[in-house]
């Protein structure tokens, strides 16, 4: 059986602890990419490698963080029903 959870907190990118990991193709976009790191002030390792494909998701996460969902509200039992019958939502859609 695998285990979901480990006990082990993830520590946030772009630390002394983790720190962004990106590959580059050239010497430019390397010196556009340390820029942009070092402007924001984040931790970071680039690598430059022509022969591997170039990898900047550390880099775009950090630049577009995700946005927290909003849980719709939930209809209760005894409000009426939303689809407009008049009737408790028990009663009507909600069965």
């Amino acid at each position: 059986m695998k285990k979901i959870f480990d006990g082990k907190k993830i520590t946030k990118l772009a630390t002394e602890k983790r720190p962004a990991r990106v590959n580059v193709q050239t010497e430019e976009r390397l010196k556009e990419i340390t820029s942009q790191f070092e402007e924001k002030g984040w931790n970071f390792t680039v690598e430059l490698a022509p022969d591997k494909p170039e990898d900047i998701t550390d880099l775009e996460i950090l630049l577009n963080p995700p946005k927290p969902k909003i849980a719709e509200k939930k209809i209760g039992r005894n409000e009426p029903c939303p689809c407009g019958s008049g009737n408790k939502y028990k009663k009507c859609c909600g069965k």
